[in-house]
């Protein structure tokens, strides 16, 4: 197939990309939101223009869509370029471009995960003293827990834009053992 016949693939990708990535964003906000409420109603709802009447789960979520989105489609571009360059086969470039971002999903939750313990530890610890300055609003605790997740998520995504090449990488080697097993077979 044909490097052009690929490219449908290549903007579905991508549009899969970012739907996961809002989604994430939004199941993420829910968590974040539960450890530390007034990083949103102090910070983030303000930032996001979010309207003072909206409940504050759906505000939560509705920022974490317009936060993440968007990382999605940073985060699988380089990946999705370089397997509509190299992997031959269209099925095996969709399959590997789910595999992408299912890899690099798994990869943001962890780091929210550690994120969060991260920001547990550093408010128990108070390591941070003398060097955190707090906006007015938010309370130490809500902006640790809540930020180290925010921020360590985000440096998955960084991180996830590597990673992600490794799927790509994965199946140009399968398919071209299946073609080079056809031709000998």
């Amino acid at each position: 197939m044909t490097r052009l016949g690929k490219f449908p693939i290549f903007i579905l990708l991508l549009a899969i990309a970012a739907c996961a990535a809002a989604l994430f964003g939004a199941v993420h906000n829910q968590l974040s939101y539960t450890v530390g409420p007034t990083y949103f109603t102090a910070l983030k709802f303000q930032q996001f223009g979010i309207p003072d009447d909206m409940a504050p789960r759906l505000a939560a979520s509705w920022v974490g869509v317009q936060a993440s989105w968007w990382m999605g489609i940073l985060v699988g571009l380089p990946a999705f370029v370089i397997g509509l360059l190299i992997v031959p086969k269209s099925d095996s470039y969709f399959a590997a471009g789910i595999g992408a971002i299912g890899l690099v999903v798994f990869l943001s939750l962890f780091a929210a995960l550690a994120g969060l313990l991260g920001g547990i530890a550093a408010d128990a610890s108070g390591i941070l003293d003398g060097w955190l300055t707090l906006p007015d609003g938010p309370t130490r605790s809500d902006l640790l827990r809540a930020g180290f997740m925010h921020d360590a998520s985000y440096l998955a995504g960084a991180l996830g834009a590597l990673v992600a090449i490794f799927p790509m990488r994965r199946a140009r080697q399968i398919d071209i053992a299946r073609i080079d097993a056809e031709l000998k077979g």
